[in-house]
């Protein structure tokens, strides 16, 4: 574990997608923790996106494309680097996209944190997962075997994939399957946004919130089952990678419990103080036969490694989420 004064004091930090939902959450746990060296990165054209580095600490905001230029200038003063940044929609079907801001640009970051010896921590997805049908280990074997449902998830584990071949490595590397994060600082994402942010904004609006159908003769209306993580517990593990010394690898990061959005609803009307309304929906074509009805995080390598923080429960999570964020818009 690196000492006190040199964690506080000395250490400049690189977050991209800073401006973003995970990436403005980790610069505020950043910040708290006492590191206020950070480099923000991230196309910062989006105006309700900046909103979340609001009263944050941030040294530098450098535009995504200048970045590498920018890092060739200052590497030497670079301690590390949270690659959070992504294109994360889901219904996109141009792979062109995702091989130029999921895939290359990754590749190109993984290629200059082996050039000058800075450590790394990127973002992965348990939509790499797919149907689930090979369950849900963080194995490195498992990897080459997935088959994501979309491109998205393709790129994501493209470039797992890409990582696990390469010789050449960061001093320490890390890359983290984020589950279903909700949380705080994810006004900007629209239909992207979490289902409790939906929820709370349907039954704020009509007092009621629609819940897709299942289409899955194994699963009832609702009962379509995902591991829900806040985003406080995914940056707090965040944090635990850099300052601890945990080996190098792939790993989930989830709650190990999977809970079904009919529990979400309900703790959302609970929160909210809201007699609970639920109607079912058909969920849309276009993502209906690339729906995952189940997820749940296999954790033990994260607790193998020294995490032994307790997660929020789906119920405390959102608790925290209504009551001290969306109630009144707040940020985190």
């Amino acid at each position: 574990m690196y000492s006190q004064n040199n964690t506080q004091f000395n250490m400049k930090i690189v977050v991209t997608g800073a401006a973003g939902f995970i990436g403005s959450c980790l610069i505020n746990k950043l910040n708290n923790k006492g590191f206020c060296d950070i480099i923000a990165v991230d196309n910062f054209t989006r105006k309700e996106k900046t909103l979340n580095l609001k009263s944050k600490a941030i040294t530098q905001r450098v535009e995504r494309k200048a970045f590498f230029e920018w890092l060739d200038a200052h590497a030497p003063e670079v301690d590390f680097v949270f690659h959070i940044g992504a294109r994360t929609d889901t219904t996109e079907q141009k792979t062109a996209i995702f091989d130029e801001l999921n895939l290359n640009y990754s590749k190109t970051m993984w290629e200059r944190c082996c050039r000058y010896n800075i450590p790394m921590l990127y973002a992965s997805s348990a939509a790499t997962y797919g149907m689930g049908e090979l369950g849900y280990s963080d194995n490195h074997e498992l990897i080459e075997k997935l088959k994501p449902l979309n491109a998205y998830a393709q790129s994501k584990n493209d470039f797992d994939k890409w990582v696990l071949q390469q010789t050449t490595q960061p001093p320490r590397w890390f890359g983290l399957k984020f589950f279903n994060v909700y949380g705080p600082n994810e006004y900007h994402k629209g239909r992207m946004a979490s289902v409790i942010f939906h929820t709370f904004n349907q039954v704020k609006a009509s007092g009621k919130v629609n819940l897709f159908r299942s289409h899955n003769p194994e699963f009832e209306d609702g009962k379509q089952l995902r591991d829900f993580v806040y985003v406080k517990d995914v940056v707090n593990v965040c944090h635990f990678f850099m300052t601890h010394v945990v080996d190098a690898g792939i790993y989930n990061l989830g709650t190990g419990e999977a809970r079904s959005f009919l529990d979400l609803a309900t703790q959302t009307f609970t929160s909210m103080e809201q007699a609970i309304d639920i109607e079912f929906i058909d969920t849309p074509e276009d993502i209906r036969d690339k729906y995952q009805y189940f997820t749940q995080a296999n954790i033990q390598k994260l607790l193998d490694a020294g995490y032994d923080q307790p997660f929020f429960s789906l119920e405390n999570g959102i608790d925290d989420y209504v009551k001290t964020y969306l109630a009144d818009g707040s940020y985190y």
